[in-house]
């Protein structure tokens, strides 16, 4: 990835957006943290503080910071809509 991004998926098992995203993603070996909200309240309010909403997929985008510190880039909402600049920041080759 880009200068080191890292990724974190956030899901939930019935959006078949979410499935799609994590079957791309798993088929091009990209490395991605999945955070299911579904039964999982601390989740679900993180996606509301990162995106503002509840809709999923939320891709999240991060790179460390001074001192290891974690900072969001980038967040998208959607993997359709979104598929470009998601494989543009990933750097996949398509």
């Amino acid at each position: 990835m880009e200068d080191k991004l890292e990724l974190e998926l956030y899901t939930r098992p019935t959006c078949s957006d979410c499935q799609d995203a994590k079957k791309y993603l798993t088929s091009n070996g990209i490395h991605f943290a999945d955070k299911d909200v579904s039964n999982n309240l601390s989740l679900e309010v993180d996606l509301k503080r990162i995106s503002g909403t509840r809709i999923v997929p939320m891709f999240a985008f991060y790179k460390k910071g001074l001192f290891g510190k974690r900072k969001l880039v980038k967040h998208f909402i959607g993997f359709e809509n979104n598929k470009y600049e998601i494989i543009r920041l990933l750097n996949i080759k398509k």
